[in-house]
Parts: C-alpha cells; sequence; structure tokens
C-alpha cells in the first residue's frame, strides 16, 4: 500500500534519517554578527551578557515550522517557561509507576571550582583588516594571555582574569609597523550562561578534531575505521552526535552514536550512468536537476563540498592561480596529491564554498571547481531507502543494541582522556568528564486497557500492541459498506478476487457489515484509471479501493487529487503485490478493513480518558517542494470523550508566511464542530504541537500561543478554557538503557523520565512509549510551553502517553500522541500529493490514512 511503510516506519518509532545539513537562517545571521565584531570600529561598545542574550534571542525568530539547519540548542538557554507555571515551580516530576534503574548517554562535565570564562574586547591601532593578521598579533604575548584562549578577531575569551581591567600590548607586524592592541574585560561568564555553553561546545569540536575526526554535516565522522558493504558499494563511517547544555544537576555532554553512509561510486560514474538512460537533448537539466544540492566527498583532503552548480565549459586542463603561477586541475592533483586524473574531459563541478577567506582577509577567492572523478556521493538516493536488501545490510552496522550503543559511547570518552593532546586543551580549560554514564531512575507506567465494542483486554506491555488479542470482536463503532467501489486492472484480477473473498471474513469478525463491491477494471494507465473513477465515483460512494499493479506516484497522486478535492470520497490504495501472498492475505486484509472503516467514520478502540469535556489537538507542519516550498501546516482535533472521532483541517500557505496565522482559523473551526458534536465547548484543550525545529521555542512561546488565544476568543469572551501548548520533539540524541538482571537493555514502554536530564527551566519529560525489535529504542522529548490547566506533572504524564495508544493505522503503541501523528499525514498528504486543500467535505473522517 502505497505509503504505509513509511507510516509504519514512523509510527513505531524506528524513522532514521536528519534535516539536510545547509545552514540555517540563524546560523547565516550569527556569522554576520561575527563578520560585523571582526570589523574595526572607532568606537566598539562592549557585549554584555544581556546584549548576546537579546541578540541570540533575535536569531531565533524564524519562520514557523521551518526544518533543518545546524541545531543551536545552546540558544535555548534562558528561555524559562517553568516559572510562569506555579503548580510546577517546586516540583515537576511525577509519582506514578514502578522505579526503574537506568543509564543514559550523557556524561557530566567537572570543571575546577569557580570556573568563569572571562570576555574581553580587543581593540587595535591602528586598525588590522586581516583577523589572521590580528590574531597573529594578539597571540604574540602568549606570556601575558596564556595558551588556553579564544579569539574570534574582536572577542577574546579567556579561563583567567588578567591583572588590570584594560591590559595595553604592543607588537610589531613582519614590515615592522607598530601596534597598541587594547584588551579591556567586558564581562565575567557564569558556567551556565549561554555563551560559556556555546564556548564549551566550540572546544568540544576542537577535541574531536584533534581526535583526527572529520565534520560532515553538523556531527563529526572516523574516517579512519570505516565499514565496507562492497555489495552495494557503499562505505559508512562511524561518528558521534555531540550537544553541551545545561541539566538539573550539572552540565552534561549528550554523545550518541551516528553514522554516515558514503557511496563507493564517483560523481563521474554517476554521470556515466545518467547519460545512457536519458536522452542527449535533455542531459544536461537532468545533471543540473539530480546533482545540485547534492553534498560529495573528496577523499584526498577529506572534505565536502555542497554542488551548487556544473561548471559545461571547464575541464581538468584548465588552469587556475596558484600562487604567481598558472596550473591545471590535472598538473595540480598530480603534483599535490600524487593522483592521475584519467578522464580529462570531464566537465567540473562548482562549489561556492563558505568561510574562506584569502591571506589578507579579504573577500573569499571565489568558488572551488572540482573533478567529478575524485568528488564521492554521500547519503542515500530514495530508490536506495526503498531497497529491501540495502537497508538489511546497513542495519547491521548501524542498528545498534543498547549494550552495543553504551560500550561505544564508554569507549568515546575513554579515547579522549587516553589522547594527550585533546587531555592538554582539556586541562588548558579546567575541564574534564566523568568517566561513567550518568546513572538514574526512571518509572514504567501500567499498561492500559484497551475497550473495544463492549469488551476490553490487556496487552503484553512488552510488544506494546494487541493484533492478536483484537481478533473476533467488534469494532466501539464498525461502519457499514453497502456502496463502494474495487477499481482493478486486468492483469492484477485474480488478486482483487482474492481481496474480495477474503474481506468479508475479516469484517465479519469485527462487526463490520459488508456487502459486495461495485468492481470496475480500468486500463493500466494513469489517464484511464483517471477517467474511470470520473464516470463510477457519485455522491453516494462511501469509499474507493484501487489496486495499484506498482508503486506509481503519478497514478496514486490522481486518485488522491480527485477523490479529495474534485470528488471528496474516502479513498483506499493497496499495490497488487501485497495481496499476491496466500499465507498473509487474511493479515493484510485485516489491516485494509481496519483502514476502510475508520476512513468513513468508524471508531476501532479507546483506553480511558478521565478528564471530561477535553479537547486534544495536534498540529505539525510539511513543506511542499513540488509547490515551491509552499507552507501546509495540519490540524487535527478530538470531538469526543473517547478520543476516537476526529476532525481535520489544513492551511497552504505561501513560502515565509506564518503558518499560525491559517492555523488560527483551523483551531476555531475544531471549537466549531466540538460545540455542534457535543452541544458545548470543551473546558479544556491540549495542544501538541510537532514539527518544531531546534531553536524555534521562542516562536512558540511568543507567537502561537497568543494564536491559540486569539482562536479561543472568537467563541466569545465569556470562553475561558483551561489551556495547554506541548511541544513534541522526536529528533533528539537521547537514549535510555535499562538495567535490567545484569543486562543492558531497551526501557519497556511507558518508561517516564522527568529528573537528572531534564532542563531546570522547562516543564519537560521524556516517554519511552513504543517497542522496537532491533536497535535502540528513541524516547519522545515533551515540553510544556504554556499551561494554565493546572495538571499534575503526572496526570500529564499518563494523559501523554494514553494518547500513543490512540492511532488507528497501528495496533500498537506509537511514538507521539495520535493527534500529532494524524496531523503529520494529513499534511503530508497534502504536501507531498495532492498539493491543495481537501475539500470540507472530509474534515471529520480521517481519510488520509
Amino acid at each position: 500500500m502505497t505509503g504505509r511503510a513509511r507510516a509504519r516506519g514512523r509510527a513505531r518509532g524506528q524513522e532514521t534519517g536528519a534535516p539536510g545539513a545547509d545552514q540555517s537562517r540563524e546560523a547565516a545571521a550569527v556569522e554576520e554578527a561575527k563578520v560585523g565584531r571582526g570589523r574595526q570600529k572607532t568606537t566598539p561598545g562592549p557585549f554584555t551578557e544581556e546584549a548576546l542574550l537579546q541578540i541570540s534571542a533575535g536569531f531565533q525568530q524564524v519562520k514557523l515550522g521551518e526544518r533543518g539547519g545546524h541545531r543551536r540548542d545552546f540558544n535555548d538557554v534562558g528561555i524559562n517557561t517553568r516559572q510562569a507555571m506555579e503548580h510546577v515551580k517546586d516540583s515537576k516530576t511525577g509519582v506514578s509507576g514502578r522505579p526503574i534503574p537506568l543509564s543514559t548517554n550523557y556524561f557530566r562535565i567537572l570543571s575546577r571550582p569557580q570556573w568563569v570564562l572571562y570576555q574581553y574586547h580587543v581593540d587595535f591601532n591602528p586598525p588590522m583588516e586581516s583577523r589572521r593578521l590580528r590574531s597573529a598579533l594578539l597571540y604574540q604575548h602568549e606570556e601575558i594571555l596564556g595558551s588556553a584562549r579564544s579569539f574570534d578577531g574582536a572577542l577574546l575569551f579567556l579561563p583567567l582574569r588578567l591583572h588590570s581591567k584594560e591590559t595595553v600590548l604592543h607588537s610589531e607586524t613582519r614590515n615592522g609597523e607598530k601596534v597598541q592592541i587594547t584588551v579591556t574585560l567586558t564581562n565575567e561568564l557564569p558556567p551556565v550562561s549561554p555563551v560559556c555553553i556555546q564556548f564549551y561546545n566550540i572546544i568540544f569540536r576542537k577535541i574531536l578534531k584533534l581526535l583526527k575526526m572529520q565534520q560532515l554535516g553538523r556531527n563529526y565522522y572516523n574516517p579512519n575505521d570505516p565499514l565496507e558493504i562492497p555489495k552495494h558499494k557503499l562505505t559508512i563511517w562511524p561518528g558521534y552526535t555531540t550537544t553541551i547544555l545545561p541539566y538539573e544537576s550539572s552540565i552534561m555532554l549528550c554523545t550518541d552514536v551516528s553514522h554516515r553512509v558514503l557511496r563507493s561510486e564517483t560523481v563521474l560514474d554517476f554521470l556515466a550512468n545518467l547519460k545512457q538512460q536519458c536522452p542527449a537533448h535533455r542531459f544536461q537539466d537532468v545533471c543540473t536537476k539530480e546533482l545540485v544540492g547534492l553534498i560529495v566527498l573528496t577523499k584526498y583532503n577529506n572534505k565536502t563540498y555542497r554542488v551548487d552548480d556544473i561548471a559545461w565549459d571547464r575541464t581538468p586542463n584548465n588552469t587556475f592561480t596558484k600562487g604567481d603561477t598558472e596550473i591545471s586541475f590535472r598538473n595540480y592533483f598530480n603534483n599535490q596529491y600524487g593522483i592521475s586524473i584519467v578522464d580529462c574531459n570531464q566537465v567540473m563541478l562548482v562549489s561556492h564554498v563558505k568561510k574562506i577567506v584569502g591571506p589578507s582577509g579579504g573577500p573569499p577567492p571565489g568558488p572551488a571547481l572540482l573533478v567529478p572523478e575524485l568528488c564521492y556521493l554521500t547519503g542515500m538516493t530514495d530508490k536506495m531507502r526503498s531497497d529491501f536488501n540495502i537497508m538489511r545490510d546497513l542495519s547491521v552496522h548501524t542498528r545498534l543494541s543498547p549494550a552495543d550503543r553504551e560500550t561505544r559511547l564508554s569507549r568515546f570518552i575513554t579515547n579522549i582522556q587516553k589522547n594527550d593532546e585533546a587531555q592538554s586543551e582539556l586541562d588548558k580549560w579546567g575541564l574534564s568528564f566523568d568517566k561513567q554514564l550518568v546513572q538514574m531512575t526512571g518509572r514504567v507506567l501500567p499498561a492500559e486497557r484497551i475497550f473495544q465494542g463492549q469488551k476490553s483486554y490487556e496487552y503484553n506491555p512488552s510488544r506494546a500492541e494487541w493484533s492478536r488479542e483484537m481478533r473476533g470482536i467488534p469494532l466501539t463503532s464498525p461502519s457499514h459498506f453497502s456502496n463502494w467501489l474495487l477499481f482493478f486492472t486486468r492483469r492484477n484480477t485474480t488478486e482483487a478476487q482474492a481481496f474480495m473473498q477474503s474481506l468479508p471474513r475479516v469484517c465479519d469478525g469485527l462487526g463490520i457489515c459488508l456487502q459486495r463491491a461495485v468492481m470496475v477494471e480500468y486500463e493500466d494507465r494513469q489517464e484511464s484509471l483517471l477517467r474511470a473513477l470520473q464516470q463510477n465515483v457519485s455522491p453516494q460512494t462511501q469509499i474507493v479501493v484501487v489496486v495499484l499493479s506498482s508503486i506509481n506516484q503519478l497514478k496514486y497522486d490522481s486518485v488522491k487529487k480527485y477523490l479529495c478535492v474534485d470528488c471528496p470520497t474516502p479513498s483506499q490504495c493497496v499495490v497488487s503485490r501485497t495481496l499476491s501472498k496466500p499465507q498473509g492475505l487474511m493479515s493484510v486484509c485485516t489491516k485494509i478493513a481496519l483502514q476502510m472503516a475508520c476512513k468513513m467514520g468508524g471508531e476501532l478502540w479507546s483506553v480511558e480518558i478521565p478528564l471530561k469535556q477535553l479537547m486534544i489537538v495536534g498540529i505539525d507542519c510539511y513543506h511542499d517542494t513540488a509547490a515551491g516550498k509552499r507552507s501546509i501546516g495540519a490540524l487535527v482535533a478530538s470531538l469526543n470523550q473517547g478520543m476516537s472521532r476526529w476532525y481535520s483541517s489544513c492551511v497552504l500557505q505561501h513560502r515565509g508566511q506564518e503558518i499560525m496565522d491559517g492555523l488560527k482559523k483551523c483551531l476555531a473551526g475544531a471549537l466549531k464542530e466540538y460545540l455542534k458534536f457535543n452541544q458545548c465547548l470543551p473546558s479544556r484543550i491540549i495542544v501538541y504541537r510537532d514539527g518544531v525545529g531546534d531553536g524555534q521555542l521562542h516562536s512558540v512561546v511568543n507567537y502561537e500561543v497568543a494564536q491559540i488565544m486569539e482562536a479561543i476568543k472568537s467563541m466569545g469572551q465569556d470562553y475561558v478554557p483551561k489551556l495547554s501548548v506541548v511541544v513534541v520533539k522526536k529528533r533528539i540524541n537521547s537514549r535510555f538503557f535499562a538495567l535490567i538482571n545484569g543486562k543492558v537493555l531497551n526501557p519497556p514502554p511507558g518508561t517516564i523520565v522527568d529528573s537528572e536530564v531534564t532542563r531546570p527551566e522547562w516543564y519537560d519529560f521524556y516517554i519511552v512509549s513504543q517497542a522496537v525489535n532491533q536497535g535502540s529504542v528513541a524516547p519522545t522529548h515533551y515540553n510544556v510551553v504554556y499551561d494554565t490547566s493546572g495538571l499534575k506533572p503526572d496526570h500529564m504524564q499518563r494523559l501523554t502517553y494514553k494518547m500513543c495508544h490512540m492511532y488507528f493505522n497501528w495496533q500498537g503503541i506509537i511514538r507521539v500522541p495520535a493527534p500529532c501523528q494524524y496531523a503529520h499525514k494529513l499534511a503530508f498528504l497534502v504536501g507531498n500529493h495532492i498539493h491543495r486543500e481537501p475539500n470540507v467535505k472530509l474534515d471529520n473522517l480521517l481519510f488520509y490514512l
């Protein structure tokens, strides 16, 4: 079934991949600030901590929903949302559940007592334009400044305080020019200040470089310990993600194992294959489309470059200026690296290299030209990701068990402590790391009871799913299929007939009344399928099932566009291969029947929700790349007490617009629908906000909450419900390991962590909700950024866990609350397939599953 594998992977918490490594707007702003400070001004003002905080806050006012870019979590330091909530000022920890001993992938930073970072402003007279020259002149005074220092051209950081607040130094250039350097103390920064936190991360990146690790994107990898998979022409570089931040008890390093997949295929190989597959007149256009934006690795210097263009008029025989002489690219690589370029007629790749300045500190020397023969592609294509054999062979190396992951992390810290250069650098600053992973105690919530129809049952907590237990039990509110259509091609007649024979047997056990479908044969072409839909689907049609001969996005898109926009009808697409195996057909038909039932408004199961008149809302965002990166905001809101009926709405806005402007209307629509459904408005609203990138907490706190409040006010001035806004983050590096009977295992589903590694200024907690069969389970981080409900932390945690049971597309517990996953599915369908707002007649149906 199209898109099902991906959705199921997300539901079970086995997502892989991360946002691209393009520099974010925030990072660009940081760079601009540094450049501005680097210029010599006549009256430079000191940067106080408050000013730096204001700058930091300014960087974070980015557009809502924008993802990607470098993580800048240290900029979140100082966003104190917890102080505004009286009921969690003293304690944000829960009490229910049984205790469980855990370890986690954090190491405490041990620093000398009274550690302070001193910030100085450095002024040169006469002014020196070159940053490199300024550094050289300043570093002539090591006997005064010490060997531990960090200088960005204007700001100097030292671990010691100089004797005077203003220190005057005298240096001399190579040309004999006398230069006076004035070093003025501007601030004393305590260890938890945002600047110090950023500084810790800079120091640690230097440590990683001393370990001969190579930065690719945001993480560091070891090129000297590669894992080869020759069968698929792939190489894996093992590496680590690292972030240093202040937590409940101390400043800690969070580090996790990371892997970077490199292809043994060069760009020249890629171009040769492409040339065979496409017509000659389209070759240049196709090459540009396929290559521009990709990250390539040049193994002769282990550096990565982003391909920004292709220089069709340049070859390795062309020359460039090196020093005072002209040299060809061919001869340069032969002389410099001993590499002989085989194809001298290949075109060159263009990369606009950043952060490179000339020796005089002037503008960058221009774009870098790269030889395709020497550039290796990194990352994986969508085709590779959909190849089961490739992913299976990769998972052998990348999906580490909890015990293996803990061993790798401990070895990483040991390697730092054994490396003399790294240890010397840490000693300079008075820093060291604890040798042991942080040990802590979590809590495991009891398993929920599932209510289905007139019966209820418990599931196996370790499996966290109930597909077996629910068999033969009528659904809570089953649908009745009396007027539905099945579309199929002639070559798929056998699979369609087998489906029609098995489906009634499944539906009987679920309490679904199923009449035989009208079967419509169509020719295996997109136009024929669309014509068949237009001729046969009527307003009386309850649901449409389409059997596709293969995974074909054009056909899938045409089905969804027509049935979601032009002729609003729930639809279900299934690939014929899924129906072709008799031994698994009953299981497949069960899942399809459940999807069909809830797409028509049926209710499958529920859990006990003690709170009355409660509306739970999920919000997520998606960027429609096919429509110029328009933003799609999706909102899904519960309508009934059992959280089994949902209202869905989405908004499409142009790039750069604030999505919440449209979502405000969506929320108002949800409240009106709740009023119509229940004859009253909800007295309590809990919003789970997914899709928030790192560093965007300010946008949620300062902008989005106000928009939500305006939507509530639109229902009447007297309407003041209790409101909670919870930011949901899946893209985190935190991992937890359970210590059970002397073994290191995954924590069981329902594990809560709300101490030690949470942030003191936030009302936050982690939940491990799903179970995984391989590798290490990934927790989800919840941050309550606004709360007038007065719910105890225990109740908020338990309610959040309950909502992870209510996703009808998977008979088990998923990684995020159900409305978040529903909102994700809706935004993905609109942004990836239909590119238009769905018809309002579908708003009360889960048509996007």
